[in-house]
């Protein structure tokens, strides 16, 4: 068991007197000793040992007394000043408070843009050092900032058996699609923590692709809403629907949608029962994107579905064209080790410009939309929805609580 920092310079505090008085001899088994101990090169050692409480006199009055236990404050020039810091910090809220693997490779796009729009008011010199910030130094910055919450839905999927053998099985391993058009959806249950009666759901919608994400709040999770809400989404993807997979809820697994997707020459598959990283993808959306504007309080008016989809119009928009995204592209396993190799951080967007699959005309329609968008315009459109949200369910608090009395 190797000694930590602190563990070795109370030892070295300790064997340094014996070492100095000892005879040149046993100096090399005292050496050994402390070798093994400490892990030190030997040459090192001797010197830690040597130095210790070794005295220079400075003048009459003043000496100087070494101790190993004694660490050094080393000085160094500070490159990242708090006016850094502080334009940091703003563009980190905008962002909706990302790590900084996934804000670094955005912000030479981002930072001009908030600039232009007047968001942000830079010296030239800031704005170099933060076009050119590592995510460390991002993560360094900002620790202080940074506050997380972990909470933990319930799952509401009832299983529909109806056609269940004539869809066929996909499974997460299978899913290699690098054109974009086959997604996987998901509802997303506003419950709060109460399952009974009806409830607000939220269709997911994402492209394996490129993680392009749509949402939209339907009343409860009834064929006729869910199959309406597909056709919608449908209508505002960039991208022609070529494939859906889902899991094995009644909501999807019915005729209407089997029907739809046989006629539209759409590719219809499900995942397989109680194995939700078959649909990884759109399970990761449900918390970064849905849980995480939204929350996990309980909403069932026709008000506040209106509320939500208001809010995700601002939300797709957000999402998909400054929100940067890491995929997994390699993974191995050394007995318990695992290793996970990721690409390059990039927005739906890019990854959509990138694509040799989408068409020019889609392409040229994406840089048009995305020329004129403002992300912490947008950001405060989405917060005003969620307080909109919020005030309308702090609202119906004390009749649920006169109702439950």
């Amino acid at each position: 068991m190797r000694l930590t920092v602190r563990e070795r310079k109370k030892a070295a505090a300790i064997v340094a007197p014996r070492y100095q008085k000892a005879r040149k001899k046993d100096k090399g088994f005292i050496l050994d000793e402390f070798t093994k101990l400490t892990g030190y090169d030997r040459r090192y050692a001797s010197y830690v040992l040597r130095t210790h409480g070794k005295k220079i006199r400075i003048n009459a009055r003043t000496v100087f007394v070494s101790d190993v236990r004694k660490r050094k404050t080393r000085k160094k020039e500070r490159i990242y000043d708090d006016t850094v810091a502080v334009a940091l910090t703003k563009v980190w809220e905008t962002m909706d408070y990302i790590c900084g693997k996934r804000l670094a490779p955005i912000l030479k796009e981002l930072i001009p843009r908030l600039v232009r729009f007047g968001e942000i008011r830079l010296t030239q010199g800031a704005k170099d050092k933060l076009m050119k910030i590592s995510p460390a130094t991002i993560d360094r910055i900002l620790a202080s900032e940074r506050k997380r919450y972990k909470i933990r839905g319930r799952a509401n999927t009832k299983p529909g058996t109806l056609l269940k053998s004539q869809i066929p099985i996909r499974t997460f391993s299978q899913w290699d699609d690098k054109r974009p058009g086959f997604v996987e959806i998901d509802l997303v249950g506003h419950d709060g923590g109460d399952g009974s009666g009806d409830f607000i759901q939220t269709l997911d919608v994402t492209d394996v692709a490129t993680g392009w994400t749509e949402t939209q709040a339907v009343k409860n999770k009834a064929q006729q809403w869910v199959f309406e809400a597909i056709k919608d989404i449908r209508d505002r993807l960039p991208f022609p629907l070529l494939g859906i997979d889902s899991d094995n809820g009644g909501e999807f697994i019915n005729n209407h949608l089997f029907r739809y997707c046989r006629e539209e020459k759409i590719t219809f598959t499900r995942t397989r029962s109680y194995r939700k990283n078959d649909n990884c993808f759109v399970e990761q959306k449900n918390y970064s994107v849905v849980r995480r504007a939204v929350g996990y309080g309980r909403h069932n008016t026709p008000e506040e579905q209106a509320i939500l989809n208001d809010l995700y119009k601002e939300l797709r928009l957000f999402t998909n064209f400054f929100q940067p995204s890491m995929k997994l592209i390699k993974k191995t396993r050394e007995g318990s080790k695992v290793t996970k190799k990721y690409d390059k951080p990039m927005t739906p967007y890019r990854r959509m410009l990138a694509s040799k699959d989408v068409s020019d005309s889609d392409k040229a329609k994406l840089k048009t939309l995305c020329r004129n968008l403002n992300p912490a315009a947008l950001k405060r459109k989405i917060t005003k929805h969620q307080q909109r949200l919020l005030r309308l369910s702090a609202m119906k608090q004390p009749t649920r609580k006169r109702s439950a009395a």
